[in-house]
């Protein structure tokens, strides 16, 4: 798979984004997907096998990317992009030119526990990718409003709440998402990346 992002972090490493290999990731991401302090995520009890249909899935998409995210060659983190128009959360929000959503699922921590300032680090990276590597104007997040700690960890980075929405159920042949009471958060560009 070929990297489309590379960034080189004093005192952690280097980080790369490459795409989801849907089926050679499978185990990895079932294991991450499977954990209790992912149940936001949406998809505790899934077999390896339903984990992978729906990644493989999702790389049939032009609106919808599953990436995996490394540091030192190490699986690091899974982050999604989509295009706020193609998805639901384009019907609770006025979506803008430039806008991308993304979803973030974070490894845990290895044997020797949590690395102070990472995750600040991680999102730096990712938002750097978003916004100077695919030229976007505004980075969107949707946390469940349950899930303070990922809402405070966004407001920490820059982002700015937007409103608390209600983004209505799913239920097609290849996607099932229940509905979702969600906290919106923005980056704007220029807040990251001021001149």
């Amino acid at each position: 798979m070929t990297d489309l992002h590379v960034q080189h972090i004093d005192g952690y490493g280097t980080v790369r984004i490459r795409p989801l290999d849907p089926e050679g990731d499978a185990d990895v991401v079932h294991a991450w997907v499977s954990e209790e302090r992912a149940a936001f995520w949406g998809m505790n009890g899934l077999t390896r096998d339903q984990v992978a249909e729906i990644y493989a899935h999702m790389a049939t998409l032009d609106t919808h990317h599953a990436h995996l995210v490394t540091k030192d060659g190490g699986p690091a983190a899974l982050f999604q992009t989509y295009e706020p128009s193609a998805d639901r959360v384009g019907e609770c929000y006025d979506v803008r030119p430039g806008d991308l959503g993304v979803h973030l699922l974070l490894a845990p921590a290895g044997p020797e526990g949590p690395h102070h300032g990472w995750t600040c680090a991680l999102l730096t990276v990712l938002t750097t990718y978003v916004l100077r590597g695919l030229d976007r104007q505004r980075v969107v997040v949707d946390p469940d409003v349950r899930n303070v700690r990922a809402i405070t960890r966004f407001e920490r980075q820059g982002f700015r709440r937007g409103p608390v929405v209600v983004l209505p159920e799913v239920d097609l042949p290849d996607v099932y998402l229940p509905e979702k009471h969600a906290q919106l958060a923005f980056l704007e560009r220029a807040v990251a990346f001021p001149e």
